[in-house]
């Protein structure tokens, strides 16, 4: 979930080019559904075995072994990349949370500014029941993304990658991507909803201006970034949008989270599931699956930036 955790507040009427965003995601997405809903805080307990900075534990019951950290973010694969399509585009993947947030409350508790107001620098996210942390569950798919797209030729950041122990704040998870003048950002999360609160959403930046953000040149190409990750995120993974937040699209546009609000560069947070549901903590605990949803956000990113 967000590392901004207090509830959405109420919608913006949205500019033409995100409500076309909103109607594309339901046409090519399928079981569209809708309900109201908010994000709850949650917070992610020790995994058995699992040190802050380690990379990422298998959860239980899957198959794939944990994947080994590399430098972060100004350090790109040392590899030569093979040409492709996205060859010369350059994508920042923010890992929500970090597995170490947890051992630095008091430094992770601090306000930062957020363009709108001050917020805590971040949070330690949510979990499964059975203790699967959501700082774990973001770190091995933005690993895998990482991957996919290094395939396609793009060139790839990390905001972190279990290399830091804790953090990054919210404003230098923005600060990376802006610096890195990104084609294509992503924040990856996992929500930490009630129970029959199901599917992924995708939050959009609203139109914020003053106090140190400005996000007008952002909004639409945004919206076009989610739709087209929601769309293939939908048909490669078979997850419906979400039925709590977002209406029938699963796209929910937000002016209180610092990492949309101080991005000048185009943005989205997913959600990918919602953990505290045992039939979504299912899917997301699975390694197959992650792989598939990391295969969806890529072919959404790949679809923008050819697009």
């Amino acid at each position: 979930m967000p590392n901004d955790v207090s509830p959405p507040p109420a919608r913006r009427a949205r500019p033409p080019a995100v409500a076309a965003a909103l109607a594309a995601l339901c046409l090519t997405a399928a079981g569209c559904g809708g309900g109201p809903g908010a994000d709850r805080a949650g917070t992610a307990p020790p995994r058995p075995g699992a040190d802050a900075g380690s990379a990422a534990p298998a959860p239980a019951g899957s198959s794939d072994p944990p994947l080994s950290p590399r430098p972060s973010p100004s350090s790109p694969s040392a590899k030569p990349l093979p040409g492709g399509p996205l060859t010369g585009r350059t994508v920042v993947i923010d890992p929500g949370h970090n597995p170490g947030n947890r051992e630095h409350v008091r430094e992770i508790g601090r306000q930062v500014d957020i363009g709108t107001g001050r917020k805590e620098c971040d949070t330690t996210g949510t979990s499964t029941d059975d203790g699967y942390a959501e700082a774990h569950f973001t770190l091995d798919v933005s690993r895998r993304l990482r991957s996919l797209l290094e395939e396609k030729g793009a060139r790839v950041l990390l905001t972190h990658d279990g290399d830091r122990p804790f953090g990054p704040c919210i404003d230098e998870r923005a600060r990376i991507g802006n610096e890195a003048g990104a084609d294509a950002v992503v924040s990856v999360h996992a929500d930490g909803s009630a129970v029959g609160n199901r599917g992924f959403h995708l939050i959009l930046p609203a139109e914020v201006e003053g106090g140190g953000a400005d996000t007008s040149r952002i909004v639409e190409s945004s919206a076009d970034l989610g739709a087209r990750i929601g769309g293939h995120f939908a048909r490669t993974t078979g997850s419906a949008p979400s039925n709590y937040v977002g209406g029938k699209s699963g796209l929910d546009t937000r002016d209180d989270l610092g990492g949309l609000n101080l991005s000048t560069v185009p943005k989205v947070f997913i959600e990918c599931g919602n953990m505290r549901d045992p039939k979504d903590a299912a899917l997301l605990t699975s390694g197959s699956w992650r792989q598939r949803a990391a295969q969806g956000v890529a072919d959404g990113i790949a679809g923008y930036l050819k697009g």
